[in-house]
């Protein structure tokens, strides 16, 4: 897209709005995620289901790629976009997941840790000198009130979803669960449904690429074996 003249000084710098009241750089933050591999999660009855498209590079160890990440034993995330900003805020993550168990002695809601990732992000797109995470993610987990499905953009802004999906393959992603997502499906068809869009989702998907992760009462990630019987 061409930048028109006046609008360069309010691109260059994340802590000026343009005078139509667009911050520029989270803007960009969000197309990186958008250049992501598709991630998804659907919640189920009991639960939510993680799922993404790790990249596939000629040589690369592909499980050294890290895209869905455990927060804790109740809690986890999928990212798509800049993975290195992924990391480093998912141990910001799992470090307030424990400092609560240790000071309340319990576990930490969902929203509660989706709100302390949420935040860290916000504030990376106040102050010039600093530029936003380039990397969206989606919380998912389940704590007393249920099952929880909790986008984080690049602005910080928090959506609970029921089911959705971001990176490249989101909008064919999206379309197929509006029409195939239901109230009160059960683990195996929110399994079944994961595994087809990831292979829908985006060209020469398969089942070695794919990445799926259930969580009910515990996190527990798939094994190739597992998601080749869906």
């Amino acid at each position: 897209m061409e930048m028109l003249p006046q609008y360069m000084a309010y691109d260059r710098t994340i802590a000026v709005f343009s005078p139509d009241g667009r911050l520029f750089q989270v803007e960009y933050a969000k197309e990186a995620v958008k250049k992501g591999t598709t991630s998804l999660g659907i919640t189920f009855k009991d639960g939510v289901v993680l799922a993404t498209i790790k990249p596939k590079t000629e040589l690369v160890v592909v499980e050294s790629i890290e895209k869905i990440f455990q927060i804790d034993d109740h809690i986890g995330a999928v990212a798509s976009g800049l993975l290195a900003d992924a990391r480093v805020l998912m141990d910001i993550a799992r470090i307030k997941a424990q400092i609560n168990r240790i000071t309340y002695e319990e576990p930490i809601t969902v929203w509660n840790l989706a709100k302390t990732v949420g935040d860290r992000m916000q504030v990376s797109t106040l102050y010039a000198g600093l530029r936003p995470f380039g990397v969206g993610f989606l919380i998912g987990g389940v704590d007393p009130t249920g099952p929880h499905l909790i986008e984080a953009d690049p602005s910080g802004m928090l959506y609970e979803w029921r089911a959705y999906a971001i990176g490249k393959g989101a909008v064919v992603a999206n379309k197929i669960l509006k029409r195939k997502w239901k109230p009160g499906m059960d683990e195996k068809d929110a399994l079944k449904l994961a595994k087809d869009i990831m292979m829908k989702s985006e060209k020469d998907v398969d089942v070695n690429s794919i990445e799926i992760v259930v969580i009910k009462d515990k996190f527990r990630k798939l094994s190739k074996d597992e998601i080749r019987k869906i």
